[in-house]
């Protein structure tokens, strides 16, 4: 068990999980004191002010830029990737999940780091079709429905093979993560609602895992304490993160654009999944025709039909188990914060 206050190095610490990491590990009832946290990201850091936060800016696929801002550093949380729903050339995914990742166990090796807490997803599992209270023992699906899910794959293998009895190792999967300041699901939904004709895809009933923000940071403090203490339980393990049970994606988020005070018009009007699934595939087939002109790809896909129109439950039982997850806030308080936030901003 280490007895000294660790030197965190946080990358992504500029990003959505990664700027509620810093605020839990400086909260009075924070299980862990960092004497040091360096949040090292491409944005410019505009969080929390403390004199124990030190922030480099950079890129996860500059080695030489990685290995020097880590130096010194106990302890690493890696929470910087790119989000893509298929917006992403497949080699930008790839250099800044995979690549990235692995730069940053070359610079825990080099520098002497013995902890590494890695930010994966759930997608990692995703195979398109229902996946209904799995646990961690699902497999990787042989084939990916797209480069983001494989290079959350690659990443995790890259971080669990590095384990080893120098550096210890553990994975956390985030479920669908909301909250304050969320920069990929509440504007387009905001957006839609202000447009007057507000559409949602499926029937409403299929249901996937949410998780607070604030909670998912937390869990990320409470596993880099576990390794930090020496809890042999979380080495080389791997885990979901989530704080309540399955709800349809539409109908969660519809609750947090009305209660932002946004109107929801027509009320119940939904595209079904096959008419969606063929707008998006269409969709698809024009970004295809363009790319000699310009390459891009469509935000509506085949994917995202998909994503919010099967089964994808399960729960946190093994993080509870094994380093004493329990939701910090509870679902009623990350939705009256949200909601707050997104109100002020109306």
């Amino acid at each position: 068990m280490e007895n000294k206050q660790p030197h965190i190095f946080l990358t992504g610490g500029s990003g959505f999980i990664g700027s509620r990491i810093v605020e839990e590990l400086l909260a009075e009832d924070s299980p862990l004191k960092p004497s040091k946290i360096t949040v090292f990201d491409k944005q410019p850091y505009q969080g929390v002010e403390n004199e124990v936060i030190h922030f480099i800016q950079g890129s996860i696929c500059d080695y030489k830029a990685v290995a020097e801002a880590s130096k010194n550093a106990d302890l690493v949380i890696h929470t910087a990737a790119i989000i893509d729903w298929g917006t992403k050339t497949r080699q930008e995914v790839l250099n800044i999940n995979v690549e990235g990742t692995i730069n940053i166990i070359k610079a825990c090796k080099t520098n002497n780091i013995n902890y590494l807490v890695y930010t994966s997803s759930l997608d990692a599992v995703f195979t398109g079709f229902p996946l209904i209270d799995i646990d961690e023992s699902q497999p990787y699906p042989e084939t990916h429905a797209t480069v983001y899910c494989e290079s959350k794959k690659l990443g995790e293998l890259a971080v669990l093979e590095a384990h080893s009895s120098t550096l210890k190792t553990c994975v956390l999967r985030p479920s669908d993560v909301y909250g304050e300041a969320d920069p990929y699901h509440m504007d387009p939904l905001i957006d839609m609602a202000k447009s007057g004709f507000y559409v949602r895809l499926g029937n409403g009933k299929a249901k996937c895992q949410h998780v607070y923000v604030g909670n998912m940071a937390y869990a990320h403090v409470l596993a880099a304490n576990a390794l930090w203490t020496g809890n042999q339980k979380v080495e080389k393990e791997v885990y979901f993160i989530t704080d309540s049970e399955g709800h349809n994606f539409f109908h969660f988020f519809d609750n947090i654009v009305e209660g932002a005070g946004y109107k929801i018009f027509p009320k119940n009007a939904w595209i079904p999944k096959k008419l969606a699934y063929a707008i998006g595939s269409m969709s698809e087939g024009i970004a295809v025709l363009f790319r000699p002109i310009k390459h891009y790809n469509p935000k509506f896909s085949r994917f995202a039909v998909t994503y919010t129109c099967t089964d994808f439950t399960y729960s946190s039982k093994k993080a509870l188990n094994d380093f004493d997850f329990q939701p910090k806030y509870s679902t009623e308080e990350g939705l009256k914060r949200t909601i707050g936030f997104y109100s002020k901003r109306r």
